[in-house]
């Protein structure tokens, strides 16, 4: 179970970064994030009515409901929307690729949890390997000040789905029946509602592109980008804690390349090709339960 959905989180999450490109233009960012958010939550709460599970959260959740909506479902998009206008989506991925650094890190620092130096050293190979991956798009872009701009919020960005895994976590310890599937019904309409709330204040316009290419994104993102994907992830973190669960996100590039390479024409060199391996030994360094990595080794 925790390989299924490990490898779904990854083949979905891997496929919503070209269709977030998709919503950028006539809609405002905050506007296309509450419209996603609001389709999902409320599937996911009529999924939770016809299931006849529990859909109201019990009064110690709702402090971290909010903390969650605001950074996972809030913060976190609107970071990584804005960055974009700077950031090509290669440089995104890469500051993204370190969650598993920053998960670990604020989890000893948060909860106490220990950190173990098989995920650590596995996180840094893959880190490695996205660097070489994507280091021809990272040439020249160093003394932009719009790019340092970007690079910053997309750091911003990492950090709140950081904080967002955190809290997940937490919750789903409490015991009080918080499932992924009832948190991120209410986490994902309160961020949409703060982002909605927001943006007409703003005076932002409610408008909807009425384009086959932005509505198709809208979907997938809304379903199988947040309904599928933050519930398989979050049912990983509840499974086998952050820090080895966010290691999924140094995958999320690869299947991003390999799309490009399908439909963009993506050119492979042997410097991709090295980046691709140390990616993939550190995947199996840090995900692999100790004894199956044990004899993987002795096979070797």
């Amino acid at each position: 179970m925790n390989i299924f959905l490990y490898l779904l989180t990854v083949l979905i999450w891997g496929t919503t970064w070209i269709a977030i490109t998709f919503q950028l233009g006539v809609v405002p960012a905050p506007v296309s994030i509450a419209y996603r958010f609001w389709i999902a939550s409320a599937v996911l709460m009529v999924g939770l009515l016809i299931t006849r599970r529990q859909w109201w959260p019990p009064r110690q959740a709702w402090p971290y409901l909010f903390a969650q909506g605001i950074a996972l479902f809030c913060l976190n998009f609107l970071c990584f929307y804005y960055a974009s206008q700077w950031v090509t989506s290669g440089l995104e991925a890469v500051v993204f690729s370190t969650a598993p650094l920053w998960n670990a890190i604020n989890g000893r620092i948060f909860l106490g949890r220990p950190i173990k130096p098989q995920v650590m050293f596995g996180a840094l190979l893959g880190l490695g390997g996205i660097v070489l991956l994507f280091a021809p798009q990272m040439a020249g872009h160093w003394h932009d000040s719009h790019t340092l701009l970007g690079l910053a919020l997309t750091l911003g960005g990492t950090l709140c789905f950081s904080c967002g895994n955190l809290l997940s976590s937490r919750m789903q310890s409490l015991g009080l029946g918080l499932t992924p599937w009832l948190t991120n019904s209410w986490a994902m309409l309160i961020g949409s509602t703060t982002l909605g709330v927001a943006a007409l204040a703003l005076g932002m316009p409610f408008t909807l592109d009425p384009a086959p290419r932005y509505l198709g994104a809208l979907l997938y993102l809304a379903i199988p980008g947040s309904v599928i994907g933050f519930t398989a992830y979050l049912m990983l973190v509840g499974r086998i804690g952050p820090d080895r669960a966010a290691y999924s996100t140094v995958l999320f590039p690869i299947v991003a390349l390999t799309i490009s390479t399908i439909y963009e024409g993506y050119h492979w060199t042997p410097l991709a090709l090295c980046g691709l391996a140390l990616v993939l030994m550190g995947n199996l360094l840090a995900f692999l339960p100790p004894s199956l990595r044990a004899k993987l080794m002795g096979a070797a």
